[in-house]
């Protein structure tokens, strides 16, 4: 189901600018949206291109290892490509994958978020810190777009988040 309110952006999102919400279907089908689960904490959305790929493998699988840490920083961390539901379901099942995988096969959060590679049409390389002001408002607390081969430096991202 298309996100109908989402507005493509160019530039990717940056900090303190108002992090736009989404509904996306997770890898078991079950519906996954941002301002529910930034009412419990910030949630790291982490973009990505493709399931069954090497950065995207080794990246996701760093993401699993240190899923406690993320965990005790009360924070929820999620993958976020334009795999389907299925795809996902099969990739994180042979991977073990501890954390929930978003399909964004219609694109438009990736391109909401300016997280978007168009010469592949997928979501780029990218992760994005959300949390709540305190008058509710989704807030992009840190934001880095990386190239398609540049994995995330996960001692960064739970740096960035404390």
């Amino acid at each position: 189901m298309p996100i109908d309110h989402l507005i493509p952006r160019d530039d990717p999102i940056e900090a303190g600018e108002s992090a736009p919400d989404f509904t996306l279907p997770d890898q078991d089908r079950n519906d996954w949206t941002l301002s529910e689960h930034a009412a419990a904490g910030d949630v790291v959305l982490c973009f990505y291109p493709m399931d069954f790929t090497g950065v995207c493998g080794t990246e996701n699988a760093c993401i699993t290892s240190q899923f406690e840490s993320w965990r005790d920083r009360g924070v929820q961390i999620v993958g976020i490509s334009c795999d389907s539901f299925a795809c996902h379901k099969a990739w994180a099942d042979q991977m073990g994958f501890k954390h929930t995988l978003l399909a964004d096969m219609h694109r438009e959060v990736c391109r909401a978020y300016g997280i978007y590679f168009p010469a592949l049409n997928v979501a780029g390389r990218g992760t994005v810190i959300v949390g709540r002001d305190a008058d509710g408002t989704l807030r992009v607390k840190w934001s880095q777009a990386r190239g398609l081969k540049q994995a995330m430096d996960l001692k960064q991202v739970l740096g960035e988040i404390g």
